[in-house]
């Protein structure tokens, strides 16, 4: 029997992020899929990414967040559905710690970003590919 290739959470709370990460990093090791390993990098990219987003829709959302990961062969599909229908606006990086940096980090480490709004029901899906 085929292991799974597809990992869904629903999210929310402080913890959130965290919960995300682990579940991941749990999913994406050789040993509950039968894809080949995640080069180390990617698979760090793939957890910055996934805790970049799920914090955003956290802490910037009403609700929760749902994560789909979708591993492909040339990398991972990351997916986090969130209640809110605004898009991540890109900020300046503070230096000082007041943020900024998480929008720059999804879209200089992942392809394929996409915003997918869910027009009547509301919310949006951010699609991002982590390349192998």
């Amino acid at each position: 029997m085929p292991l799974p290739s597809t990992l869904h959470l629903d999210l929310n709370g402080r913890g959130a992020a965290a919960d995300a990460r682990h579940a991941a990093r749990g999913f994406l090791t050789p040993s509950a899929h039968e894809g080949p390993e995640l080069p180390p990098l990617v698979l760090d990219d793939a957890l910055l990414v996934i805790s970049e987003l799920v914090t955003n829709a956290v802490r910037h959302t009403s609700g929760g967040c749902a994560l789909d990961l979708h591993l492909q062969p040339d990398g991972v599909d990351v997916d986090v559905t969130d209640t809110s229908s605004a898009e991540p606006q890109p900020r300046r990086p503070g230096h000082r710690g007041e943020g900024g940096w998480g929008w720059n980090l999804v879209n200089r480490l992942g392809t394929d970003v996409e915003i997918r709004h869910h027009g009547a029901r509301g919310g949006k899906t951010i699609h991002v590919h982590v390349p192998r």
